[in-house]
């Protein structure tokens, strides 16, 4: 058992039966009274993210979080397959467990799963992935004074936007933080 003083940022606990992961913190010792911790958390399977306020030195359960890399092999209805580096095993993951990173993956990539007490809980993608473009309209010549922008439809059908000048086949580099276009690969 951890109690408040052990809070950090990313920690996962579990709160009333619920795993949460803790956004932000702030210890608060006002003049009159005892001293609390207002946090901010984030339930990991629903998303929701609610405001809980501990006394100090009250008990928490941390949880601990396993992180093992396994490489994408195929989606398959409403499951993703992902194979084990080193056993060769596979697992089905739901695509609900990883909707915001489902648009930057793709086949034969490396990502890290996520899991507590051998329960998925979701996966990790790379920070930065490089993939082609499929579809992309031409630029206009002529219109590069403003810096501006075109839509660009990447190979796993995710659309960003970029500069002008890039072409269809071309590769780029995009944060999967943001979901925002960085550069071109040569």
């Amino acid at each position: 058992m951890a109690t408040t003083a052990d809070i950090r940022n990313g920690m996962l606990i579990d709160h009333k039966g619920h795993r949460m992961k803790i956004i932000s913190f702030l210890h608060v010792k006002p003049g009159k009274g005892g001293a609390f911790v207002r946090t901010k958390l984030k339930n990991i399977m629903s998303g929701k993210v609610i405001d809980v306020t501990f006394r100090a030195g009250e008990k928490i359960k941390p949880l601990r979080l396993d992180s093992k890399e396994m490489q994408y092999l195929y989606s398959e209805g409403d499951f993703s397959v992902f194979m084990d580096i080193e056993s060769f095993e596979q697992i089905n993951v739901a695509h609900s467990l990883m909707a915001d990173e489902l648009p930057y993956i793709k086949e034969g990539m490396s990502v890290g799963v996520d899991s507590i007490n051998d329960e998925i809980i979701g996966i990790r993608a790379p920070v930065f992935v490089e993939l082609a473009v499929k579809k992309s309209d031409p630029g206009m010549r002529g219109n590069t004074a403003t810096g501006a922008t075109k839509s660009a439809e990447l190979e796993t059908g995710h659309v960003v936007m970029v500069p002008l000048f890039v072409n269809e086949g071309d590769v780029l580099k995009v944060d999967t933080r943001t979901g925002d276009y960085v550069e071109r690969v040569k």
